[in-house]
């Protein structure tokens, strides 16, 4: 457990070192973008690469597929219900915020100091299945309330789908993997070194971008945002952690997963369909602090 502990521990002033050096102007807000495109385009897909190049997949990898997905569609339902009366731009821009989840840039550092590899492979499946929900679902939500005449533009959901370099370098080694195709060692060296930099930049991005501030006009907005995501995400962990009959690492994917912060491609979204970007960006960093508690809470009370 002390080894968990540390590498909360170390997480932890990795993001804080981000947060300080924004605060004191070294680096700017707006340099994280060219940070977040390096994670995304580089050392993402060549950590997706290295991870899943080799691993058996089985039933219960698969499973995790399905599983991510089909979570992200219930919460679209559940976000339908809950923002009904609202009006149509703040239903598109609440509605697009409660599914999907951050797995690439907040998970990923977290899951590999904790559980290495094969949780790297575990949290990998079910974010193929979130990156469906996050580039898809999502979008279409966001696109279809911001205008007035409630139109989809599917050939812009394809398009952005189309050139998510993580969720393309998933499909493309999912398909390697299972037609058993060899790798070249220099390749995979290459990838493999350049993966080992993307938990330091990942934490740091998250530093950078820690932003806390709040409208008052928005509390009950940003109550039930986050009502929705953490309790019904917690609920239903839970129960899949008690009832399902699958292997521990099966289960802590679920149980942890349900619960992280938001996509932040949401933030993308909202500036692109004109929504409150400053509301969305105050939630998603409000949902990176509860998340990161709770998997901390989780790892201490069950590893």
């Amino acid at each position: 457990m002390d080894s968990f502990n540390s590498q909360f521990l170390s997480s932890v002033l990795i993001i804080a070192l981000g947060y300080f050096l924004k605060r004191c102007s070294i680096i700017r807000e707006k340099d994280g973008e060219a940070l977040a495109r390096i994670i995304f385009n580089i050392t993402l897909p060549c950590l997706i690469i290295t991870t899943f190049h080799s691993i058996t997949l089985d039933a219960s990898l698969l499973l995790l597929v399905v599983s991510g997905f089909l979570y992200g569609i219930l919460a679209a339902i559940l976000a339908y219900f809950a923002f009904r009366k609202e009006n149509r731009k703040t239903k598109g821009m609440l509605g697009m915020m409660i599914p999907g989840f951050n797995v690439g840039l907040f998970a990923y550092p977290l899951v590999q100091g904790i559980w290495g590899e094969e949780g790297l492979a575990y949290f990998g499946m079910f974010d193929i299945g979130n990156a469906l929900v996050v580039f898809g679902v999502s979008y279409l939500i966001g696109s279809y309330y911001s205008g007035d005449d409630g139109k989809l533009n599917f050939k812009q959901v394809i398009g952005k789908v189309s050139k998510s370099i993580p969720l393309i370098t998933y499909l493309l080694i999912f398909v390697i993997n299972l037609a058993h195709i060899p790798l070249p060692e220099m390749f995979l060296g290459i990838t493999g070194t350049i993966s080992k930099a993307n938990m330091p930049l990942s934490l740091l991005l998250l530093g950078i971008y820690l932003n806390f501030s709040f409208d008052k006009r928005y509390q009950l907005h940003f109550w039930k945002v986050l009502g929705l995501r953490y309790v019904v995400g917690l609920a239903i962990g839970i129960a899949c952690f008690l009832i399902l009959p699958f292997e521990d690492m099966f289960k802590y994917t679920l149980l942890v997963g349900f619960i992280l912060p938001m996509g932040v491609s949401v933030l993308a979204y909202s500036v692109e369909f004109k929504y409150d970007y400053k509301f969305v960006g105050m939630v998603s960093n409000t949902t990176i602090l509860i998340s990161f508690v709770l998997l901390w809470g989780i790892s201490n009370m069950l590893l």
